[in-house]
């Protein structure tokens, strides 16, 4: 069940990663809300992060890798000056969630979660703008896009987790 679950977060977390490109070459700049702006991958870039901490629990860290590796090699396909800024930045932040959820996620899944997607949204958006854009003038409406997106990620998966552990009534 947990490998199923697995290659399905990992199809989902490679689409991720070539759709956060296709927005941004189609879509490029949009408000968010707030005041703020930021490139239209936000949208898909803070599910992106949620689906990353699942490969690494059911798959381990080499699928991740291969995903963003793929992601981005699809990403070029559409969006080849996009493409490269956006798989280092989902390498280094990767590399920096190894860091944080590896150890906490066995003592607080959910923690463990918030914890790696806030510094990986962070880390992904400094290395995004300043490759893709030369500029981090979209940097704060990067970090509460990708939150709110991260957000509603978390959520859903707090929700389908706690009932998939509930027990079932006959």
């Amino acid at each position: 069940m947990n490998r199923r679950i697995g290659l399905a977060a990992l199809t989902a977390y490679i689409a991720t990663v070539w759709i956060a490109n296709l927005l941004v070459a189609h879509f490029g700049i949009v408000d968010i809300g707030f005041g703020l702006h930021a490139p239209a991958a936000v949208f898909a870039v803070g599910v992106a992060f949620t689906l990353r901490d699942i490969v690494q629990r059911t798959l381990g860290r080499e699928p991740v890798i291969a995903g963003i590796l793929i992601g981005a090699g699809l990403s070029f396909l559409i969006a080849p000056s996009f493409a490269l800024a956006s798989g280092v930045a989902f390498l280094v932040s990767e590399l920096a969630d190894f860091a944080v959820y590896t150890p906490l996620e066995r003592r607080n899944w959910f923690g463990a979660v918030v914890a790696s997607n806030t510094v990986g949204l962070l880390i992904d958006s400094w290395l995004f703008l300043t490759i893709a854009f030369g500029s981090l003038a979209f940097f704060w409406g990067q970090v509460v896009g990708k939150g709110l997106m991260t957000l509603a990620a978390v959520t859903v998966l707090a929700v389908v987790r706690s009932r998939a552990l509930l027990p079932r009534h006959a």
